[in-house]
């Protein structure tokens, strides 16, 4: 089974960022106690006062697939959209390798054989 990472970059009003991401608190969690979910995250783009970046890895695609039928995305998904959303991008990505981006020696290293 191989692991599923969502990455997502959601623009919405920029004078209602602040509060998209607070009030979403409670779908972030909802998310987080899913069966499968290993991480969940919404953040403030530090380069882009519109935009809302999201960060997702769940273990398999069953436990995504289980986390889209449910109410958690349902919530998430009519809740962001309260804010005035002007542009999405999203894109999901099945994970075949998974190293630490440090080696032993403290370095940063693009080889997965680490």
């Amino acid at each position: 089974m191989a692991k599923v990472v969502i990455s997502a970059q959601i623009d919405v009003d920029p004078a209602r960022r602040a509060e998209a991401l607070t009030s979403g608190k409670k779908w972030i969690d909802a998310a987080l106690e899913q069966p499968g979910c290993l991480r969940y995250d919404w953040s403030a783009d530090g380069n882009d006062p519109a935009r809302v970046n999201v960060f997702e890895e769940w273990t398999s695609e069953e436990a995504l697939a289980s986390h889209f039928a449910g109410p958690a995305y349902a919530g998430m998904r009519d809740h962001i959209g309260n804010f005035g959303i002007t542009g999405a991008v999203s894109a999901k990505y099945r994970v075949s390798a998974e190293a630490p981006v440090y080696g032993p020696d403290g370095q940063a290293t693009p080889s997965f054989d680490v």
